[in-house]
């Protein structure tokens, strides 16, 4: 993850580039390291593959966001189109040259760049529950998912073996067809996916005896997931490839994975930060003592020291929740509060009485004593 570039140093832009911006700096790129333009040149087809990666992501508001968050750790081990290949490039982003296929405005209409539009299948989205404990430390969960994969008997072609597979009369084989409109602005051409092969690029005589000619059967299937330190609730994670395959042949869609954090019993997250609520007795407040509390890596012991006050905030350094994209971890925050008797006996009540005639419970804060929003401009 981290030997990636920046997306927007990919592109060549800022942060604050516009949608158009993204667009016109990636058909550059796209152009310029073509592999009908740079024929067997790897460094060319990684550049290629690199850009469109970044586009990928910086096109798509939703991962956009999560990637101007989170960075390369928030797209979640292969999302963000690290797992794309040129099929996946050339199906999902031809559109960009505005050419019934992709590139052939530059590359000679219909020469070496025209590729047949591969299906890419639906995604699937579920929601994944973790502790605090879990979202401290990273996790590895194993979940059952239904999903379409491709048929056992057919392999996902659809035709009964042995029989027959066509070429698309309608569209020739490339799963698309064009249309080109005249207006008053001149000719203009769009593309749709096949109504006769939906997409396949083909023709089947004899459908299979298990999918029917779709392709796909559903099966349920057991994933490993990978869960990052430093996951917040409702983050967004994918994984490529994992979701539905299309009917009858294409690219399998991603699987999206929502993260819901459960709530800790005392324990109350703030960004990387982790808040806890101490109380302490009156007595202990003004003797000082040591007590056990809880943290996110087990219980610690601390000192509280004699003449403590009601709102001190102690600081547990470095037990908070490690940051994403690896800059530190956060600290865990004490928040001292002295419990007040609510009754009190005949005793007691005797006690205090001789208690509060004492110059020394006066309250004195003085200048030393700082006020509450003084001591939270200190911690955050």
């Amino acid at each position: 993850m981290s030997t990636k570039r920046d997306y927007y140093e990919v592109l060549g832009l800022s942060k604050s580039a516009t949608a158009d911006e993204i667009k016109k700096a990636y058909r550059k790129l796209a152009i310029k390291y073509h592999p009908d333009k740079n024929p067997d040149n790897p460094e060319a087809e990684d550049k290629f593959k690199e850009a469109a990666e970044a586009y990928e992501v910086l096109s798509n508001a939703e991962k956009k966001q999560r990637y101007d968050q989170f960075g390369h750790a928030g797209m979640g081990g292969a999302a963000g189109g690290g797992g794309m290949n040129m099929e996946d490039i050339f199906s999902q982003f031809g559109d960009i040259f505005g050419g019934g296929s992709p590139f052939e405005s530059f590359f000679g209409g219909g020469g070496g760049g025209r590729r047949p539009r591969q299906n890419k299948g639906s995604n699937l989205r579920i929601k994944l529950k973790l502790t605090l404990e879990e979202v401290a430390a990273g996790a590895e969960k194993k979940i059952k998912v239904k999903r379409n994969v491709e048929c056992s008997s057919c392999g996902g072609n659809g035709a009964k073996n042995g029989t027959e597979i066509k070429s698309c009369a309608t569209c020739g084989g490339s799963g698309q067809v064009r249309k080109v409109v005249n207006t008053m602005l001149g000719q203009m051409a769009s593309t749709s996916v096949c109504p006769s092969c939906h997409g396949s690029g083909k023709e089947i005589k004899e459908p299979c005896d298990t999918c029917h000619g779709r392709g796909v059967e559903l099966k349920e299937e057991v994933i490993n997931i990978k869960i990052p330190a430093g996951v917040s609730d409702n983050m967004q994670l994918s994984m490529s490839g994992k979701g539905n395959y299309p009917e009858r042949g294409g690219i399998p869609g991603d699987l999206l994975i929502v993260i819901e954090e459960i709530e800790h019993e005392v324990l109350k997250r703030d960004g990387n930060n982790v808040i806890y609520d101490l109380y302490v007795n009156f007595a202990d407040a003004a003797l000082g003592t040591s007590v056990e509390i809880p943290t996110i890596d087990g219980k610690v012991r601390i000192k509280i020291d004699s003449g403590t006050q009601s709102g001190k905030v102690l600081r547990l350094r470095g037990k908070g929740i490690p940051d994403i994209n690896g800059y530190g971890r956060g600290d865990q925050l004490v928040h001292v509060n002295i419990w007040t008797p609510k009754e009190l006996n005949k005793e007691e009540k005797e006690m205090m009485e001789k208690l509060k005639k004492s110059k020394n419970f006066e309250p004195n804060p003085g200048k030393s004593e700082k006020g509450f929003f003084e001591r939270m401009k200190e911690f955050f």
